[in-house]
């Protein structure tokens, strides 16, 4: 029956279950042979109950807890699902962070909860758009995530830019299907340090990283400015990019793939992705919400669970 995915509604007051209706009915006729469940909180649901809960999250918009429960329980039965071997597979819907933390689940985001649950350890956050308003490709791994700016520096040790790395060469390799990725280390200070003039850890922390990655085998070339690196890699010169910190890499990435990225979650037993926007309260129930990053996220699930489980399950 081929790879199975689960498709979770995110938080039905937001336009998740919106675009994921809308992408369901798009990828009938562009992917006819992709196996996608919606998961709520018992496990699959039926297609329409998508509509069914976008109708009940209208009614109830100022209750964060009731659609954090909603979302976040689906989520945790699609990972028991996942772990279980029974999909392959996880797309989720937005959901909303102050409600998620309302609800008792103390986790930053989806990323982080998803990976507790999976007992995954350090996660990757990759951005990917396989293809910009440039045409080519620009896949960036966040570095460090959501935290504030004033501790990234902190926080971007050499054993950090080796795990990320790694995680992202292994991806490329197992899910791309990429023989021998190359990728870029974007520096932390302006022009990678000029030489030491606007910081050393462009010396002390990334050049034992890259040493030690490229002696494992691991392709990266940096640290380069981060006002050339993401450039050349839409040139084509880099499979992936790796950003130190979330806004570097968000602004450059957004900028040529607004509405139309993927986040995909590297290190996981299972594929996940998501697409790269909230749940937009302000046009829910409008039937206004652009569908196109979460079709996106769909079929991009399916290709990489395709690549990483290249021997069908049996059915279950």
């Amino acid at each position: 029956m081929g790879v199975r995915l689960a498709l979770t509604p995110g938080d039905p007051r937001g336009i998740g279950p919106e675009v994921a209706r809308k992408s369901l009915v798009h990828l009938r006729k562009t992917l006819p042979d992709a196996n996608i469940t919606v998961y709520g909180p018992n496990g699959p649901l039926p297609p329409e109950a998508l509509e069914a809960l976008q109708s009940k999250g209208q009614e109830r918009p100022r209750d964060g807890i009731w659609a954090a429960e909603i979302a976040a329980s689906s989520i945790e039965s699609a990972v028991e699902a996942a772990l279980a071997g029974e999909i392959q597979g996880i797309v989720t819907g937005p959901l909303h962070k102050p409600s998620l933390r309302l609800s008792g689940r103390v986790f930053p985001g989806q990323t982080e909860m998803i990976a507790s649950l999976a007992n995954s350890g350090q996660v990757g956050m990759l951005m990917a758009a396989e293809s910009t308003r440039l045409g080519t490709p620009l896949r960036v791994l966040l570095g460090t995530t959501h935290i504030r700016l004033r501790s990234v520096p902190d926080a971007v040790t050499t054993a950090l830019l080796v795990h990320q790395s790694t995680l992202l060469h292994t991806a490329l390799v197992d899910d791309w299907g990429i023989t021998d990725p190359s990728l870029g280390m974007c520096a932390l200070n302006p022009h990678a340090s000029d030489g030491g003039l606007f910081g050393d850890e462009e010396e002390y922390i990334y050049g034992p990283a890259l040493e030690s990655l490229n002696a494992s085998g691991v392709k990266v070339t940096g640290p380069l400015p981060a006002d050339t690196v993401f450039m050349r890699a839409l040139s084509g010169e880099f499979d992936a990019v790796i950003a130190p910190y979330h806004d570097v890499g968000m602004a450059a990435f957004k900028t040529v793939s607004f509405g139309t990225g993927v986040n995909v979650t590297l290190g996981l037993p299972f594929i996940r992705t998501s697409p790269d926007h909230g749940t937009a309260f302000d046009i829910s129930g409008f039937d206004k919400a652009d569908p196109t990053s979460m079709t996106k996220a769909l079929t991009l699930a399916h290709r990489l669970a395709n690549n990483r489980f290249d021997t069908p399950p049996a059915d279950v």
